[in-house]
């Protein structure tokens, strides 16, 4: 059901940055979507009618399993593992008026059972408090979070968020302090202390233009033990100041372990509509100031609603650097009961190992025209080699089959796969969930015929040369300037009006940097078109270059436009800047580290390119 509310969103134009979604949400998106595929919006329908009562079984579900081979923890699912012979989860709901909403509700397995979904709910549309056991998804990916995420088993939080945007400018927020479990590895004067750490998550987010939008995510983890709880000017010094407050000689002087992210997603409408998204965040601050992120993480992503009338595809693609998810303070980490926070590829390595890694997901889904939804997934995992463990590539491969039977839906899955270790594992399991939003028999509906690519909205590709110049910092001494000259560029993206004058767009651009690939993303594209045949642009992302290990930073530039040179091709000059692109040294081959322990690369040049747009 969740790629289904999906599509719903994609099709009504709404790009969703977190999870859980409210009810609310999807109620309000069905209108737009139902113009275009009324299947899919009688089968989302069907599910939330569940929740128009004022009490009922919001949801229910059992899996029984068995499994075979080395047992791996299986992602995003609450901290179960392969070797989980069964998992149950379940959540009924009260609303006695308009303001009030009580749930109870549980989720586990054999190994433990926590009450995911037991929360006491109050307030408004625009502010409402949460009290209870909440998950909390800071993303707009569909399988992974690099903040946070369903990886682990959910925490007792105190939540305040809005699910109806605000002003014109659609935003919104989600706030919530939890409890951590006790650990007794934390950090403090000479020795140790134990205790419950605190975890803090923030998320703001804007969406000033239909199908795109802007968010921001930071989590703190702080206090513990004798370490305290810290004051709130502690709090909100370190929240606004986190390079002067997490980065000091003394640990006990430090406020405790925070990362940060900014996300976008973008929808492209049409025939064939798709949504592309990205996150980019730092485990650490970097070089001088508050904004630059350090230790960083990239993760790019696409999905398909519809492909072929009966087809939906997803891939999604993260990378980080070495030190996510653990800390010099808190020696388990950014952790709960053994699994991190935020990615389900950093449980795949051994536990608080500060290696980085890369991860890939491709999800095809199918209607089958006898009936019910068919999906496989595939995810690998390749963690660095520069670490004291030694890893293979990991990957697994999962196929499952759901349909509605008498009002439930009843299903099952096979998985197979190596670990990092290079072992292998199965699991075959077995689930019944209640409702039977499938008793259609996976019907799909023609899109209204009416349905066409808005004016403005183009997809593009582009093809010319870089002229590039690269400053290095290797050791906090000064900056040795290399002039690269000419060298190839190609870029691919999309772009919608989003007024008479204006464009929004992604776009990912791949140039040879002195023979090193310097792949960058932008999360914003604008585009300000003239009466005339020139437009100008302003650009905003992040780029990875790709050094022995991989090095990040922010990017951003200009550009000038002449459109229509021939038919649909336009010429375009870019000014561009890559700002502090990063790496610590981590190979023996590095140079010694007397002042930093990291590189600096700042990468200033330009692009000639013809774009060829349709």
């Amino acid at each position: 059901m969740e790629r289904q509310i999906e599509r719903v969103l994609i099709l009504a134009d709404r790009p969703i940055v977190s999870r859980p979604i409210a009810a609310a949400t999807v109620l309000e998106a069905l209108p737009a979507a139902c113009r275009i595929d009324a299947a899919l919006c009688a089968r989302v329908r069907r599910y939330l009618d569940r929740y128009m009562h004022k009490a009922g079984l919001a949801e229910a579900s059992v899996e029984g399993a068995a499994h075979d081979g080395a047992v791996t923890p299986l992602a995003n699912r609450h901290g179960a593992s392969t070797d989980s012979e069964w998992l149950a989860s379940a959540q009924v709901y009260w609303q006695p008026n308009d303001y009030v909403l009580v749930t109870l509700g549980g989720a586990g397995d054999a190994d433990d059972v926590v009450a995911t979904g037991s929360m006491l709910s109050a307030g408004f549309d625009w502010a409402q408090l949460d009290v209870g056991y909440r998950d909390h998804w800071f993303s707009p990916f569909t399988d992974s979070a690099m903040i946070i995420s369903t990886e682990a088993r959910t925490l007792p939080s105190i939540t305040l968020s809005n699910y109806r945007p605000l002003t014109r400018f659609g935003f919104s927020y989600e706030m919530f302090l939890a409890e951590m479990e006790h650990s007794d590895a934390i950090r403090f004067e000479s020795g140790f202390t134990s205790g419950k750490p605190r975890l803090a998550g923030l998320r703001l987010a804007i969406e000033p233009a239909p199908g795109w939008s802007l968010g921001a995510n930071r989590l703190m983890q702080y206090g513990g033990g004798a370490r305290g709880g810290t004051s709130f000017g502690d709090f909100f010094d370190a929240l606004f100041k986190p390079h002067q407050n997490d980065n000091r000689d003394s640990s006990d002087d430090e406020f405790g372990n925070q990362t940060a992210a900014w996300t976008s997603r973008f929808i492209f409408p049409g025939r064939v509509p798709f949504a592309a998204y990205l996150e980019y965040g730092g485990e650490d601050t970097s070089y001088e100031g508050n904004y630059r992120l350090g230790n960083s993480a990239l993760s790019v992503g696409i999905t398909f609603p519809r492909l072929w009338q009966r087809f939906d595809l997803t891939y999604e693609a993260s990378e980080w650097q070495n030190g996510w998810y653990t800390h010099d303070i808190y020696l388990d980490g950014m952790t709960h009961d053994g699994r991190v926070l935020g990615h389900w590829g950093a449980d795949r390595r051994v536990f608080v190992d500060a290696v980085g890694a890369q991860t890939h997901m491709l999800r095809i889904g199918w209607n089958a025209p006898f009936g019910g939804y068919l999906q496989l997934q595939a995810r690998t995992v390749a963690n660095e080699s520069y670490g004291i463990n030694d890893y293979e590539r990991g990957y697994d491969a999962a196929l499952s089959y759901s349909r509605g039977i008498r009002g439930f839906t009843v299903g099952g899955e096979v998985l197979a796969g190596r670990d990092v270790f290079g072992e292998s594992y199965s699991r075959i399991a077995g689930f019944v969930r209640f409702g039977d939003e499938w008793e259609a028999g996976g019907a799909v509906a023609e899109w209204a015929e009416d349905l066409a690519r808005p004016r403005g909205a183009e997809l593009f590709a582009d093809a010319g040369i870089n002229f590039s110049e690269l400053a290095i910092r290797l050791d906090g001494s000064p900056a040795q300037t290399e002039s690269l000259g000419a060298a190839a560029h190609f870029a691919i993206g999309a772009r919608r009006a989003v007024s008479d004058r204006s464009d929004l767009g992604v776009r990912a651009e791949f140039d040879d940097i002195d023979g090193d690939l310097l792949l960058s993303v932008r999360a914003l594209d604008y585009r300000y078109r003239f009466h005339n045949p020139l437009a100008v642009s302003v650009f905003v992302g992040a780029s990875r270059l790709d050094l022995a290990t991989p090095a990040y930073g922010y990017y951003y530039g200009a550009g000038v436009q002449w459109r229509n040179l021939l038919p649909n091709t336009d010429v375009g000059l870019d000014l561009r800047y890559g700002d502090k692109i990063a790496r610590d040294k981590l190979l023996p081959s590095d140079p010694p580290s007397t002042k930093r322990p990291d590189s600096f690369y700042d990468l200033t040049g330009a692009t000639l390119s013809l774009s060829y747009r349709w």
